[in-house]
């Protein structure tokens, strides 16, 4: 789990427990970030090590 996944559950479990829409809305964007991100690592990682193998 990446940092801003973390964040973003926080977030989103604080805006449930205080109905804050807005709050839940920013901790989802927050976790799809994060996920993106581990993606976009993962496919960097995979692309350096089939360079290094050449």
């Amino acid at each position: 789990m990446t940092g801003d996944e973390a964040k973003g559950r926080v977030k989103k479990a604080a805006g449930e427990l205080t109905g804050n829409k807005d709050l839940k809305r920013e901790g989802d964007v927050d976790k799809a970030s994060g996920k993106v991100k581990k993606a976009t690592d993962k496919v960097a990682d995979k692309a350096r090590d089939a360079v290094r193998k050449k």
